[in-house]
């Protein structure tokens, strides 16, 4: 099993920027796929980035060039860099890891809100 727990969110104005951090319980070198994912209220949950074991991203084309996916192994954390948010950015952000022992696991998220 792998916990996953995610910090970082918050208010921010609009242009404004939040590194959002995901700690894992296990070595996300063992994890096939991490990433992010966002759920604004009334709305579906939607991939925000991802990044895989061998280090390959991708970015939903509403952020792409806004925002960067990266990872620390030493220290089992996955973060999501935003800049220049917008208020329809705003939503519940969940990090995401797949494929661990045929498993897949989500955090419990943290709100980002960005303010006009």
């Amino acid at each position: 099993q792998v916990q996953l727990v995610e910090s970082g969110g918050g208010l921010v104005q609009a242009g404004g920027s939040l590194r959002l951090s995901c700690a894992a319980s296990k070595n996300i070198f063992s994890i096939n796929t991490m990433g992010w994912y966002r759920q604004a209220p009334g709305k579906q949950r939607d991939m925000v980035a991802t990044i895989t074991k061998g280090g390959t991203k991708n970015y939903a084309d509403s952020v792409k060039g806004r925002v960067t996916i990266s990872r620390d192994i030493a220290k089992n954390t996955v973060y999501l860099q935003m800049n220049s948010l917008e208020p329809e950015d705003t939503a519940v952000y969940y990090c995401y890891a797949a494929g661990y022992l045929g498993a897949d696991y989500w955090g419990r998220g943290t709100q980002v809100t960005v303010s006009s």
